[in-house]
């Protein structure tokens, strides 16, 4: 018997026992309304998608070519459609996740407005946009199954028990448009009690991975901005331990704590690490530390800090903001450690912010991790802040004449013109983009891919080819050729919007709940009906 036969005989056998007071279900509606909600709770959720990335994990290990991907978004509507492109198109949701970012809920989430990506939103849009994010995933399954349900109906009508067995076991093998979220929580929003009173929103929402920082909280800058400021280690591995435990506490297990470190591109520290004996890991970290050894009090200015480092007196460089300085070229090195402690520490998956996407910088870093930790794993920010397109080009240009290669028809300085694209060095710039992800994950260790604001992006190219015609000469047919009549001849289900937005759904249940008395908005009336 069939899963959705199995839900039918569990609510007949509640009908018998209620007696006839139940006389009106239906219960073939009710299964079909129970295999729409799947998942009841945040948690059902959460639980589901942490074992799928666990098992994602652990097949990544046995071959780095099986990574995974996302893509961010900064609306529930906005991961829907990825989810549904992805069925469509790849016919599987398999190793594709979604990732929301902060910077996006900074951005286009406030109650305040447009912010930068300083922390400064409200933390409970975090949370709100996981809860929205999935709230529209789970009306996307409730809408294909809706449509499996209706095309059953048809073909009992039509008496074809060939296609009514083929509908049935789509419905028993549906494929869930639910995925893992990676989801940001920035430096922690404070202190470590709100880390964890955070973390704990997050998952009850439906995070199974939280992505954490080692930035200062109240400091907190953009990855890819200036005037980054990194905590000792003590202070960030408390804040690991307060997702761990939030996990813990509402019983997601195999929840995935994604460890970032912002020290490649972070020149500053707010507070000198506290250091108990020669060696520790407060003592590495001050060992980074810029400053001038002195062999006298008379070199101690009025409200200089003298710490004891190596043997010696040293006294950090302290700027006028308060903080301290980091040397020059110590960024890797950083890094390096931090990225080890953080997985010996309860971290599971790496987060390195690097300023370019180049393989053999990344693979450099991981290579000195996995000699302490074999097993090491990176998501790693395929970020709309880099310039890909200069960047690569820059890269083969340097490997051209590295490899002694004629470069004399190129200008490095201006390697972004029109005129270049097309030529071989443009063209290769582009193929390394294209196998950028395979490559890195197989050399550099790259679990996961993500592009954090695609869709920022995506939202405001699309917006400026629709309205510079709509509202110049082309008017309505800026609309139609460019939106309408592209949505229809790539089979974009968003053209039956009404249907998207749950229209053919509601129509159902008021059939289930009303019978034939039943109002229904999809007649023949309904211009929905153009679109066939």
């Amino acid at each position: 018997m069939s899963a959705y036969q199995n839900e039918m005989k569990a609510v007949a056998a509640l009908k018998e026992a209620a007696g006839n007071g139940w006389s009106a279900i239906n219960p073939e509606y009710a299964a079909r309304m129970r295999i729409q909600n799947r998942f009841k709770t945040g948690l059902d959720i959460a639980k589901y998608t942490a074992a799928i990335m666990r098992k994602d994990m652990a097949e990544y290990d046995a071959d780095s070519s099986a990574y995974t991907q996302s893509l961010g978004c900064w609306h529930g509507f906005i991961g829907q459609q990825k989810l549904i492109s992805i069925k469509k198109h790849l016919k599987t949701t398999s190793k594709r996740y979604l990732y929301l970012s902060g910077w996006m809920v900074a951005a286009l989430r406030s109650e305040f407005g447009p912010l930068p990506d300083q922390s400064m939103h409200e933390k409970t849009a975090v949370s709100a946009l996981i809860e929205e994010l999935y709230t529209f995933l789970r009306q996307a399954d409730a809408r294909e199954l809706d449509l499996l349900f209706t095309a059953l109906d048809d073909a009992r009508a039509a008496g074809d028990k060939t296609k009514e067995a083929e509908i049935l076991d789509q419905i028993d093998n549906f494929e869930t448009h639910v995925v893992p979220i990676i989801a940001d929580i920035d430096a922690g929003f404070g202190n470590v009690e709100a880390t964890y009173l955070l973390a704990k929103k997050m998952i009850e929402a439906g995070a199974c991975c939280i992505q954490i920082e080692n930035q200062v909280a109240d400091e907190k800058q953009c990855g890819h901005q200036d005037g980054k400021v990194t905590v000792p280690h003590a202070e960030f591995l408390a804040k690991i331990n307060a997702v761990r435990y939030a996990f813990l506490e509402l019983g997601v297990d195999d929840g995935v704590i994604v460890a970032r470190t912002d020290s490649l591109g972070a020149g500053l520290t707010k507070q000198i690490a506290v250091t108990n004996e020669p060696g520790d890991l407060g003592d590495q970290y001050n060992s980074f530390l810029d400053g001038d050894y002195i062999t006298s009090a008379d070199d101690i200015e009025n409200g200089d800090v003298v710490i004891k480092a190596n043997g010696k007196l040293l006294k950090p460089k302290r700027l006028a903001s308060g903080l301290f300085q980091f040397r020059e070229g110590t960024g890797e090195d950083r890094v390096v450690l931090d990225c080890i402690t953080s997985l010996q520490n309860g971290a599971d998956l790496l987060w390195i912010e690097t300023e370019k996407p180049h393989v053999g910088q990344i693979a450099n870093m991981v290579n000195r991790i996995r000699e302490v930790v074999p097993n090491a794993k990176l998501v790693y920010n395929n970020s709309p802040s880099f310039n890909w397109t200069l960047n690569f080009r820059q890269q083969v240009f340097d490997d051209w004449v590295a490899q002694g290669k004629d470069v004399s028809a190129y200008d490095r300085n201006n390697l972004m013109s029109v005129e270049y694209d097309g030529t071989e060095l443009c063209n290769e710039a582009d193929e390394r983009i294209r196998t950028f992800q395979k490559d890195a994950s197989r050399e550099a260790g790259i679990f996961h891919h993500l592009i954090t604001l695609p869709t920022y992006h995506t939202a405001a190219l699309s917006t400026d080819n629709l309205a510079k015609g709509y509202f110049a000469e082309e008017g309505m047919l800026a609309y139609v050729k460019g939106v309408q009549r592209q949505e229809i001849r790539q089979g974009i289900a968003c053209v039956k919007h009404q249907n998207m937005a749950g229209s053919d759904i509601g129509d159902n249940h008021k059939e289930y709940f009303a019978g034939e008395a039943a109002l229904k908005a999809g007649g023949k009336d309904n211009t929905m009906n153009q679109f066939g």
